[in-house]
């Protein structure tokens, strides 16, 4: 049985965590909603139940993605997790819509509320620890790259936002009796959310369909391959990522005198320095000895290429 990595179990963990806290939060504010009869809080308590959806899809991708590489997916099973991430991020979208249309709803409509005091104690618990839980998960999604745990610590800034939005709307209506409040507050927290929202949805998209690295990770590539010696030139490069796992291959050029125990010594060397560089990852490195003409062909093709680009 395979040894759990550091890193798959702090991510089990804060999935695990942000699952228990987002049921123990709904079920907190439903009682609240009911004992005070708080359209809003009864909103918001709903809104919390869509986070245990998203960190359902949470808990089930982090564990689903960590499996290793079998003989159907011999590229392992993280595209699971980005998958799931892909689909917090769009229910994270239709949330914020929500969002909008209950604060525009209001804003014409206007709000009833009672027993404020219990409802603030209750929106005031929320806020507390959705900032905590969501910190945490957050940052183990950013430390682990895990896009599953990164969408659902949105979710959980979401519910730390939109509760103490409540605080100060609920506070503010208490002592005032401005109930159109909490409608402004409600909106604007939605469109500030909605930028975060689309970013996280367009990372896993690119994800899914194996966008190639960042080109900071692509020069830490180039910068390993350059400063190898004997290695005149490279080319195809390919790079992917799938989960947390980064996957890269390409053709290196080598001495056409070199024998085949130094050509393959030197590109197991550079697989290596970047699978170190870049870990979590696979390269593979495919040798060519050199060939004058073909090293001939690939710059005439260069040079057509920069030629067609420059206006």
């Amino acid at each position: 049985m395979s040894q759990i990595s550091p890193d798959e179990r702090a991510k089990r963990r804060a999935s695990t965590i942000s699952l228990f806290y987002n049921l123990l939060a709904t079920t907190i504010k439903l009682v609240g909603a009911v004992l005070t009869g708080s359209v809003s809080l009864l909103s918001e308590a709903l809104h919390s139940a869509t986070d245990v959806v998203a960190s359902l899809f949470a808990y089930i991708g982090v564990r689903v993605g960590s499996v290793p590489p079998d003989e159907n997916h011999p590229y392992g099973h993280g595209k699971v997790e980005t998958l799931a991430g892909f689909g917090e991020s769009v229910l994270l979208i239709l949330i914020v819509f929500y969002l909008l249309f209950e604060g525009v709803r209001r804003l014409f409509q206007g709000s009833e509320l009672a027993s404020l005091e219990v409802g603030m104690g209750v929106m005031l618990f929320s806020t507390i620890t959705s900032l905590i839980v969501g910190l945490y998960v957050s940052k183990v999604g950013k430390r682990t790259r895990s896009l599953a745990l990164q969408s659902n610590g949105q979710h959980l800034m979401i519910d730390f936002w939109t509760s103490a939005g409540l605080v100060v709307a609920l506070g503010v209506m208490r002592f005032t009796g401005w109930l159109w409040i909490d409608a402004v507050l409600a909106i604007a927290i939605a469109l500030w959310l909605l930028r975060g929202a689309y970013r996280l949805a367009h990372q896993a998209f690119h994800e899914l369909i194996d966008h190639c690295l960042p080109e900071s990770e692509i020069a830490q590539i180039d910068t390993i391959l350059r400063g190898m010696p004997g290695v005149l030139s490279y080319h195809q490069l390919r790079t992917r990522r799938s989960g947390a796992m980064r996957y890269i291959d390409l053709h290196i050029v080598v001495p056409s005198d070199w024998n085949l125990e130094t050509a393959h010594k030197v590109a197991d060397q550079l697989e290596k320095q970047i699978e170190s560089v870049l870990a979590p990852a696979q390269c593979v490195i495919h040798v060519d000895p050199y060939d004058p003409e073909r090293a001939n062909e690939r710059r005439i093709a260069i040079a057509s290429s920069w030629e067609r680009q420059t206006p």
